[in-house]
């Protein structure tokens, strides 16, 4: 798996959150109710993202699946190792 996209699309995607939910805590009324900063934070965050992120999320999601089909034709060969054995 490609790390560095993972690690890249993570970044961003908590800086999503956390980017808004900074600036909800800026004004007094948001500070005391924390949860609904969080659940606006959340929101923001998961919009942002759908619009912006869908590259990295592309780049996450074709190297795991790369890495999947890999996984998989070895255990292919490795089950046909073991029948030639016996």
């Amino acid at each position: 798996m490609n790390t560095r996209s993972a690690v890249v699309y993570s970044i961003l995607r908590l800086l999503a959150f956390l980017v808004p939910f900074g600036l909800m805590m800026l004004f007094p009324v948001m500070r005391e109710y924390y949860w609904l900063s969080a659940i606006f934070a959340a929101l923001i965050g998961l919009s942002l993202s759908m619009i912006f992120l869908r590259r990295p999320l592309d780049d996450v999601a074709t190297s795991l699946a790369d890495r999947r089909t890999r996984r998989r034709s070895g255990e292919v060969a490795d089950a046909e190792a073991e029948d030639a054995a016996s």
